[in-house]
């Protein structure tokens, strides 16, 4: 498949970022070339989502490993307190636009755009 899809995450409600990465890994699954870009307040549940306890833990660390997780936002960590967390889980940090990961970026690259 040729298809192209960035997932922007913005929204910190867990259940809404949860089902975010159910459809990113079921494109990737199906072969599309997805790529997720948390955004937002969505930048703080990475904590949580980090912790083996967290029933969406799974899910989020399969994302990591596909390497279908692409960047978290530099600026909204750091407004959300989770900067540090998301450098000590190895995540790809963002900021190329005044701070925040630039959907440019993915529209030259042949992106298709889809924000929650």
């Amino acid at each position: 498949m040729d298809r192209k899809i960035a997932i922007f995450a913005f929204n910190g409600e867990m259940m809404c970022f949860f089902h975010g990465m159910l459809n990113v890994l079921d494109l990737h699954e199906k072969g599309y070339d997805v790529r997720l870009i948390i955004e937002g307040q969505a930048t703080k549940l990475i904590t949580e989502l980090n912790k083996p306890e967290c029933p969406f833990h799974k899910a989020y660390k399969k994302l990591i490993e596909k390497g279908i997780l692409d960047c978290i936002c530099k600026a909204c960590a750091a407004k959300m307190g989770t900067l540090e967390e998301a450098e000590k889980q190895g995540l790809t940090i963002s900021g190329d636009m005044m701070g925040h990961p630039s959907m440019v970026q993915y529209i030259a690259q042949g992106y298709e755009i889809i924000s929650l």
